[in-house]
């Protein structure tokens, strides 16, 4: 399945390390495949990441309040799980909000940021992370994270231009990052 695109002109200096499908979720007839890339900053442990994913419902199901819902939970827990998987615990949710997505076909997203430690030559390392999950006709999630010391804001504001900036293949927006 195509993952959704990130447009390049936000993509400075990260890095495409993974592009996969998977389908995290089936119960009954009920299936969810989804389509991600992950990119990476080139940096000393621990790497900020910065991921996005479109999913795909099946049976074909459109978006709704109480499926939405779902969505934001199970991606929630599989973020978490994401996170645990790149040694990154202690894993807190702050709080959600809405983020306004540069997709203007889109519906706000919600934004929960969590904070959390990783461990690095035995230090332990403050984390925060960001997963966001909207709707345009089908689900896009996005999201990433980073330590908050050293040029953490402007890791931060550019996680954030990236999530707003992601939309599903196909919609106009910017150059595909995946095209070079």
């Amino acid at each position: 399945m195509e993952p959704p695109v990130v447009s390049r002109d936000r993509l400075d200096d990260w890095t495409l390390v993974d592009e996969t499908t998977e389908h995290p979720f089936a119960a009954g007839p009920v299936s969810v495949t989804a389509g991600t890339v992950r990119y990476e900053r080139e940096t000393p442990p621990p790497r900020p990441f910065f991921f996005a994913s479109r999913l795909r419902i099946s049976p074909d199901t459109r978006p709704n309040p109480a499926l939405t819902r779902l969505v934001e939970s199970r991606a929630r827990e599989g973020f978490r799980d994401r996170l645990a998987d790149r040694g990154i615990v202690d894993v807190g949710r702050r709080d959600d909000r809405d983020l306004a997505v540069d997709d203007p076909g889109a519906s706000r997203a919600t934004l929960s940021v969590f904070h959390a430690n990783c461990e690095v030559d035995g230090d332990r390392v403050p984390i925060e992370a960001l997963l966001a999950v909207w709707e345009r006709g089908e689900y896009l999630l996005a999201g990433g994270a980073y330590p908050t010391g050293d040029g953490f804001e402007a890791t931060r504001q550019s996680v954030l231009a990236l999530v707003r900036g992601v939309r599903p293949p196909g919609v106009d927006g910017g150059d595909d990052a995946r095209e070079r």
